[in-house]
């Protein structure tokens, strides 16, 4: 007999398969799918019912417990990697800055014996150019000396320079 405040007894298979819902869609082929839901034996096994609901929920709870440990495990991997990466960028731009610095100390050393040796030219030409300038103040000195003696022997012996008057044809 039944009595009128008791519920009528429900079935424990159908109440544990409503609750149990199955994981949204995974985003990868790679994750596992919920196993398909078991229907009843026809011959009643209604007795391995709750152990079978139990042993499913304990199957998907290493599943995700599993599938949380793989993406942990890429993640550590991609951040070694990235990690790797930025290192070996680091180090190749650090060699790259090096030689960098150095072919401008090469540049800046050989910019100042260019300097030095444009100096030493320079100085080179002036020295020539006194040289030179010297050079034409003693002919200059000559000349002029020259030219007194020959207007002295020609106030002496009173005739004309013969080279200033060709022109006129004396």
């Amino acid at each position: 007999m039944v009595e009128e405040n008791q519920e009528p007894m429900k079935d424990v298979a159908s109440e544990t398969e409503s609750k149990w819902t199955s994981p949204p869609e995974p985003k990868s082929s790679s994750v596992a799918t919920p196993p398909p839901k078991k229907t009843k034996p026809p011959h009643g096994g209604d007795k391995n019912v709750g152990l079978e609901v139990v042993v499913a929920e304990k199957r998907m709870a290493l599943i995700k417990a599993w599938e949380e440990n793989e993406k942990t495990k890429a993640d550590n991997r991609a951040y070694t990697k990235k990690s790797a990466i930025g290192a070996w960028e680091n180090t190749k731009k650090a060699m790259i800055e090096a030689n960098l610095k150095q072919i401008e100390e090469n540049i800046e050393i050989e910019k100042a014996k260019k300097r030095e040796e444009m100096k030493n030219r320079m100085a080179g030409i002036h020295k020539e150019a006194e040289e030179k300038r010297a050079m034409v103040e003693a002919k200059r000195g000559q000349h002029i000396i020259k030219a007194e003696e020959a207007a002295a022997k020609f106030r002496a012996t009173g005739t004309l320079p013969t080279k200033l008057f060709k022109c006129f044809g004396y």
